[in-house]
């Protein structure tokens, strides 16, 4: 009697504790979780992740911005990055402007940590180069101004 006590006992609290004793006619526990719980596959639309979702491209460039530019470039990138194809530590930058979109490479200059652990080309140029880039704590501004460079690297007019 005592054993049968017992074994009733055991399967009341298995069956409780699987949530078979739920009177509820509320099954949300039992659906998928809320929408908010379950990460949105992210879209590659060339423009990298990071704060910068929209650029307005100066068309002739400003010769303040590309002036500044040039100034952040020879600071921090010069050491890793030449201004031809050439590629040193960092790729070269000759053309990049043709090859990426300019939210990419803001992104890629403010955001490089993230842009590193979830941007496909991202994470394509780190396996070629085999060096991370550092994060030279550039604002949205400064990496704008050297955007300006690129372009201007890449022959667009400047005013």
């Amino acid at each position: 009697m005592k054993k049968s006590i017992i074994l009733l006992v055991l399967a009341t609290l298995i069956v409780y504790a699987c949530g078979g004793g739920s009177n509820s006619e509320d099954s949300s526990s039992t659906t998928a979780p809320p929408k908010s719980m379950i990460e949105e596959p992210k879209v590659d639309d060339g423009k990298g992740i990071g704060q910068v979702k929209e650029v307005s491209l100066n068309s002739p460039l400003k010769k303040d911005m590309v002036e500044k530019g040039k100034a952040i470039y020879e600071m921090k990138c010069a050491a890793c990055h030449k201004l031809t194809d050439q590629r040193v530590v960092g790729p070269g930058w000759e053309g990049i402007t043709d090859r990426r979109k300019p939210e990419w490479i803001m992104n890629m200059t403010v955001n490089i940590d993230e842009m590193l652990e979830e941007d496909a080309e991202a994470r394509k140029l780190l396996k070629e180069c085999l060096v991370r880039m550092p994060n030279q704590n550039l604002s949205v501004e400064d990496a704008r101004d050297v955007l300006e460079f690129m372009y201007a690297n890449d022959g667009q007019a400047v005013e």
